[in-house]
């Protein structure tokens, strides 16, 4: 199964958090009650956060956390990818530099396809924004659907399938 760490859900969840407070702060103790994300959890993924430059600290009586960028211009594979690192579904699709190679690096033959569908990964998670994780639901699959994924998943995106299949080629 293919899963990202809870630290990295915990991560989104605190960042949807300081979203939805649009330009404020949220103390860590605020934030762990207002998500449920225990407490010395979320000191840590703050700290992580604040040493990628996601979020910003403010010290005081009115200090906190907040979002060092508007979050509509923060996309799901930054956010990601600061946590996690590199978002690949094998060791061959992250490109690092000195790595060690995968020992059928030479010889795989399917390393071409797995790059591919590394990119699609990064792209989907790239079309995402902060701000569409906090959006209502409906409209995160109708930013999808030049993904190819079916217009019937989401219910408001359904009567505008033929329109959706003429322009990104997508098949109900």
């Amino acid at each position: 199964m293919l899963r990202m760490s809870k630290m990295t859900d915990y991560g989104i969840v605190l960042m949807t958090e300081l979203a939805r407070a649009e330009g404020g702060t949220r103390t860590t103790r605020e934030l762990a009650a207002r998500t449920r994300v225990p407490l010395p959890s979320a000191s840590k993924v703050l700290k992580g956060l604040l040493q990628a430059g996601l979020v910003v600290s403010h010290r005081g009586a009115n200090g906190g956390y907040g979002l060092a960028h508007p979050a509509a211009s923060l996309s799901l594979a930054e956010l990601v990818a600061s946590l996690e690192g590199p978002v690949s579904l094998t060791e061959c699709g992250v490109h690092t530099t000195g790595g060690a190679p995968c020992e059928l690096e030479a010889v795989c033959q399917v390393r071409g396809h797995w790059r591919l569908i590394n990119q699609a990964i990064q792209e989907a998670l790239g079309r995402l924004t902060l701000a569409d994780l906090i959006a209502p639901a409906p409209r995160m699959p109708e930013r999808l659907i030049g993904l190819g994924i079916p217009a019937r998943a989401a219910p408001a995106a359904a009567a505008n399938t033929s329109t959706s299949s003429a322009t990104t080629g997508v098949r109900s």
